[in-house]
């Protein structure tokens, strides 16, 4: 069996588990670093797909579709030099997902992607063969709400396998590379609103700790404009964030589904600062998990009650998860179901409106 996963590097955690417990030849294709390096012992060959965008200015309806048939067909180049292909594989709601989904869709490739936030999915979700969701809710919600019907209940969260069975640093050499032993990190993931990130940072300045800032999708220049205090730090270059989350005091996040099974499987401290997404799977899980969900002015009085989570269950759920998906790509049969479609995407479009 060959293999093309199309995916981020948040993604791509969940994907590992599930490739470990097959035996395929694994084409990777992606656009950054992190999931260049994670995929690299896993994958025959690794292409590169377009580039990733960070800033804070609102794209236009046309930009985005511009920028999404162009890395499409990077993608489509991509895969048209692989013999073969037999699944394309995708995971998430962003950009390497759709360019994966859409490019499989062209070529005729049976293509399965592993959904975790079905209140905020991907357009392309409506044209996947096969869709995978953490549990029978998502599964009810997804049909509901969109009208696809191709799904299938794999009762967990891939990633937490592979938090569970990632090798950390020792936390004494991440303290010694960012020279402290008493710091919290702050992620601004994919639910950070770009006008929010001033009152973000003014809120962690009160707290005086030390806060290490991991900027994901924003450009590192625009948030660091707003640091008035000399405890707080950005750090740039790729960072090893799962050794990082585990050596902290504990994690204070505006992101989603990924950052949250990563400080649910690590049992660490963390809060979660409610985003542009009111309705969202992983804030379902993150109270399930005893992490606060708060909103940003709430967080000097919630930090004093941080305390860690107890994601034992998380990582079972999750080893289990990874091999019912390993199952499902070795039973090619059960890609027969129809798909949403136009009219599933449409549903998915005017959803997703209110977060642009």
């Amino acid at each position: 069996m060959k293999i093309a996963i199309v995916a981020e590097t948040a993604p791509v955690k969940t994907i590992i588990p599930i490739i470990e417990n097959i035996n395929a030849k694994i084409i990777s294709l992606t656009h950054d670093i992190g999931s260049y390096q994670l995929l690299e012992p896993y994958s025959e060959k690794i292409q590169p797909i377009g580039q990733g965008r960070k800033g804070q200015t609102k794209r236009s309806n046309f930009t985005i579709a511009r920028l999404v048939l162009q890395d499409t067909l990077r993608t489509m180049n991509a895969l048209k030099k692989q013999e073969d292909i037999d699944l394309v594989l995708t995971c998430g709601n962003a950009g390497d997902a759709r360019k994966g989904i859409l490019t499989s869709k062209l070529l005729h490739i049976p293509c399965l992607h592993i959904e975790q936030d079905i209140y905020n999915p991907t357009e392309m979700l409506a044209f996947a063969n096969l869709i995978t969701v953490p549990n029978k809710q998502h599964e009810k919600i997804i049909k509901k709400n969109y009208g696809i019907k191709n799904t299938i209940n794999i009762k967990g969260y891939p990633q937490a396998k592979y938090v569970s069975q990632a090798i950390l640093e020792p936390e004494e050499e991440v303290f010694k590379q960012y020279n402290t032993n008493d710091f919290y990190v702050l992620v601004l993931g994919g639910d950070t609103k770009t006008k929010d990130i001033k009152s973000i940072i003014r809120e962690v300045e009160q707290l005086n700790k030390t806060i290490l800032i991991i900027p994901f999708r924003f450009n590192p220049e625009y948030v660091r404009q707003f640091i008035r205090k000399e405890n707080i730090f950005i750090i740039t270059e790729f960072v090893d964030l799962l050794s990082l989350m585990r050596a902290s005091q504990g994690v204070i996040y505006s992101a989603g589904m990924g950052i949250t099974i990563e400080v649910g499987a690590l049992n660490i401290p963390a809060i979660k600062i409610l985003g542009f997404h009111k309705k969202h799977a992983s804030i379902d899980l993150a109270r399930s998990l005893g992490i606060n969900v708060i909103n940003i002015h709430q967080l000097t009085e919630a930090i004093n009650i941080m305390k860690p989570t107890n994601g034992k269950q998380l990582i079972q759920n999750g080893d289990k998860a990874s091999k019912k998906v390993a199952e499902i790509i070795t039973n090619f049969q059960l890609f027969n179901g129809k798909n949403g479609g136009i009219t599933s995407m449409k549903k998915i479009w005017d959803e997703r409106k209110q977060y642009r």
